[in-house]
């Protein structure tokens, strides 16, 4: 009989003599001296033949059925050979030569020796028991000894009585497959059920088939070491089989985790970007918007939003920015470290994309904020002009109540000549009025074109309100002309005047226009932006008030002109009508003004003197702004500067260069609330409306800009340590590696630049141990070298390539050929594998993930569902267009 199981296994191992349970006493001579009598009784046992002869018949049956057939009787059915030579292509899976079907016994001798060949040119002995044989025999032995070591109550000695209480069989099954046997239910007392649950689970969830009956081992002294050795080979079979898919799946599987870390990774990028590029793009056009609006109040507010967007909206996003640069580099690492192509983000959604769309947004920002400081000045100065415009024109309107139809009177028809004397005398009064208020319209009118040169949202009511003053101006010029030509008709007429009231009359008109434009210039409104403006006006104030005096004595003397001519008239007994007839300017009025002149000086000195304290509180706020400025911006630009040489000069593991980057970088971050009293500081400037500060270089935006750029750059540093340790770790690299690769690139990067030239690079390279010298061999390599780290041709090579390039050259990964020999273990052997077989070998979800994925395949052994693992593994790994 042919020991199939010692034909086609062989094991390394060495036989136990200790075993796994409770030990048996005695000699070895004893022992085998007892086998050799049980081996002998054997023989001589009718039953142990008939044991023999059912064993063998199942297990020619369990090859047998994979061809479609089966046998009943050894001696029959294999008499004519050909069933025999069924089961062995079965068995090797070779091609026998072509059996004779004739029924004579010749053909039938025929057959059977072809097997017997078969079996001969396989190097199979047909008899005794040899080296091999028992090798093999002691390998199965140990491997059942392994596998049952932690079960209770189970000590595999041999092949024949340490398998009588059926608890090695169940223990060996629920070893493989835990959830087909409850073994703690199981009773070392009750063989037969032990038995019997082994093989009939064996039989309906392994595909073995049932050699032995639980009765012909139970009530045996020492059952068939054959026929148990061929029953537990069957077990070995079926399981060294499942733990090898296994092997395959477990690779696949961390293959794949890889893959589904990566590809949420990069969802979690896109989804970042996509948010933070939807932020920037909406909020550029609010940035971008120019329509100014009517009043201060409304421009104030867009003011005021704009700093709720510097204070509140904007600086989360900048550390969102921050944030996705350092997801992006991590995701790069990671895809290198585990020989995956490079991620490249949709179109529009690269780093340098969004860093493109923020200095947009920062161009904007900045030309938003120039463009609503220059939007208030001029609202402000359009408030200015329009309240002058509208004093002027009210002054001027008031003036000329009246006038058209005192021009239209016709009170000279009936006058006497003295009357029409006075008449053309108070004619010519007015004329000098006129033209005294000629400059005053003009004033007006230009007021009212600059408001139109601004824009002012009320031009329209201004250029009609002006409009009326200019045809109602032209309107007094005609009805004077005319009025002059009819007193002048009648002249010739007229005689005496009053010389007295004349002069007291073109004193007069002067004088008060004087003291209206005083009043004018008092009640003007100012409005100043430094300490030197408002000083002007004090001292052109100062200046009109030394000229009061003067005026006073003016003042005097136009009433004693006045007194004079009452005097005379009283004293020739002249009736007066009561008013001068040549002025409508009275002493009282004169006085009156005069009065009013007064009491607006003090006024106007109190105005002055508030604006002045306004302007030195306002120049108190520009040096307390300047003085935490120039504290601010130069500690940002050292701290700028320090990175740099931390970044380059750093020492130690890379821990602890961790640790005292993030230590640096808090006390980066505790230096914050410097710059939170420079913006409270700098809001109280832009809420007192000061727009310029010569006390110092530096403004908020830029303070703003340098502090942005700190938490950027030391993050970013943060982040390349980081990175570090993760090449490290997922490299194998060890610390005294990662340090002697540090000092060496720092000992050639003699500029502190972080990066080397191809010489320092070469340098670098045979400080290490690399033939590059400068020869052809040397040249070729390091050029192999050159286009590895730096494949952009840039001419130089970062710490970062550098380590990349390094911890390659020492460590190994998975491949694509790695996934390939897995997956084709998973699919016995075939070129193609199908959604039921990944099912049950792979995790549901990693199952689903690769069916989803594979292509169809397209072989000409293809069967309906095949799918194409070879194209699907190397596109896991860059190298295919999958």
């Amino acid at each position: 009989m042919v020991d199939y199981h010692a034909a086609n296994q062989s094991y390394q191992y060495g036989p136990s003599s200790g075993g796994n349970g409770a030990g048996g006493g005695g000699s070895m001579g004893d022992y085998m001296a007892q086998e050799d009598d049980w081996d002998r009784d054997l023989l001589l046992d009718p039953a142990w033949e008939k044991q023999q002869r059912k064993t063998f018949t199942a297990w020619c049956n369990s090859h047998l059925r994979k061809a479609g057939t089966q046998i009943e009787n050894i001696d029959e059915d294999f008499r004519d050979g050909l069933k025999l030579m069924l089961l062995l292509e079965v068995i090797s899976g070779e091609r026998l030569p072509k059996p004779e079907r004739g029924k004579m016994r010749v053909h039938k001798i025929n057959n059977v020796n072809k097997a017997l060949d078969f079996i001969a040119s396989k190097g199979v002995k047909l008899v005794s028991i040899g080296a091999e044989e028992t090798s093999a025999k002691e390998g199965l032995l140990l491997w059942c000894q392994r596998k049952t070591a932690p079960y209770k109550n189970v000590n595999v000695q041999n092949f024949h009585i340490s398998w009588k209480d059926g608890l090695a069989f169940n223990a060996l099954i629920h070893r493989h497959r835990p959830e087909l046997i409850e073994y703690d239910k199981l009773r070392k007392d009750d063989p037969v059920t032990n038995l019997n649950n082994a093989f009939e689970v064996a039989e309906k969830y392994l595909d073995i088939p049932k050699m032995l009956d639980a009765e012909d081992i139970v009530n045996t002294a020492r059952p068939d070491e054959k026929a148990i050795m061929t029953y537990v080979s069957s077990f070995y079979h079926a399981f060294s089989g499942a733990q090898k898919a296994e092997t395959a799946a477990n690779r696949i599987c961390k293959v794949l985790a890889v893959n589904q870390e990566n590809e949420h990774l990069m969802e979690d990028y896109e989804r970042l970007a996509s948010d933070l590029l939807e932020w920037i793009r909406r909020t550029i056009p609010w940035l971008e918007d120019r329509v100014p609006q009517k009043t201060i109040q409304e421009m104030q507010q867009k003011l005021e939003d704009f700093r709720d967007y510097r204070r509140v909206h904007k600086p989360p996003k900048v550390q969102e920015k921050c944030q996705l640069e350092i997801n992006f580099n991590t995701l790069q690492t990671k895809l290198r470290l585990s020989n995956r192509p490079a991620f490249m983000p949709s179109e529009g959604r690269m780093v340098s994309d969004i860093n493109n769309c923020w200095q947009h947004l920062e161009q904007a920002e900045k030309g938003y904020e120039e463009w609503l400081l220059n939007e208030i000045r001029r609202l402000e100065r359009l408030d200015h002009l329009a309240e002058k415009f509208r004093q002027k024109a009210s002054i001027h309107e008031a003036w000329t109540d009246g006038k058209e139809a005192m021009l239209k009177h016709r009170d000279y028809e009936t006058a006497t000549l003295s009357d029409i004397k006075a008449l053309i005398r108070k004619h010519e009064a007015f004329e000098s009025d006129l033209a005294a208020h000629q400059d005053r319209v003009e004033q007006i009118a230009a007021i009212a074109q600059e408001l139109n040169e601004l824009d002012y949202y009320d031009s329209h009511n201004v250029n009609t309100r002006c409009q009326k003053i200019c045809d109602q101006w032209d309107a007094l010029g005609s009805l004077t002309h005319s009025r002059r030509e009819a007193l002048e008709k009648t002249e010739k007429q007229l005689e005496t005047i009053d010389q007295l009231h004349l002069e007291y009359a073109k004193r007069a008109a002067p004088f008060n226009n004087w003291m209206e434009s005083a009043m004018e210039d008092l009640q003007d409104m100012f409005i100043v932006h430094t300490i030197e403006e408002i000083e002007g006006l004090i001292s052109a104030h100062d200046q009109f008030k030394s000229t009061l005096p003067d005026a006073d004595r003016e003042r005097e003397a136009i009433l004693a002109i006045h007194k004079e001519a009452q005097r005379i008239a009283e004293s020739n007994h002249i009736k007066l009508s009561g008013s001068n007839p040549y002025t409508t300017v009275t002493p009282q009025i004169i006085n009156s003004k005069w009065e009013k002149v007064q009491q607006l000086v003090p006024k106007r000195d109190h105005a002055l003197l508030e604006e002045q304290s306004k302007q030195q509180s306002n120049e108190h706020l520009r040096r307390q702004f300047a003085s935490q400025a120039n504290i601010v911006g130069p500690w940002i630009q050292t701290k700028m500067e320090e990175i740099g040489r931390i970044s380059i000069e750093m020492n130690g593991t890379l821990e602890d260069q961790l640790s005292h980057l993030k230590q640096y970088e808090r006390s980066i971050v505790d230096y914050k609330p410097n710059l939170d009293l420079l913006e409270q500081q700098h809001q109280l400037i832009q809420e007192a409306l000061i727009f310029d500060n010569k006390h110092t270089n530096y403004t908020m935006e830029h303070i703003r800009v340098g502090w942005e750029q700190l938490l950027t750059t030391i993050a970013r540093t943060i982040n390349e340590v980081e990175n570090q340790i993760l090449t490290r770790d997922a490299k194998g690299i060890s610390q005294e590696q990662m340090q002697e690769f540090r000092a060496s690139f720092n000992h050639f990067d003699k500029d502190h630049g972080g990066a080397l030239g191809p010489e320092e690079f070469k340098a670098c390279l045979i400080s290490l141990g690399y033939d590059v010298e400068n020869d052809r061999q040397g040249d070729a390599e390091f050029n192999r070298i050159m286009s590895v780290v730096d494949p952009n041709h840039s001419g130089l090579v970062t710490f970062q390539a550098f380590i990349d390039f390094m911890s390659r050259e020492t460590t190994d990964t998975d491949t694509a050929d790695q996934v390939i020999a897995s997956f084709k273990v998973l699919a016995g052997d075939k070129n193609f594998i199908t959604a039921e077989e990944l099912r049950r070998e792979l995790p549901p979800d990693q199952a689903e993930y690769c069916i989803a994925r594979m292509a169809p395949y397209q072989g000409s052994d293809a069967v309906p569902g095949a799918l194409d693992y070879k194209s699907f593994s190397t596109a896991l790994y860059g190298e295919s267009d999958l």
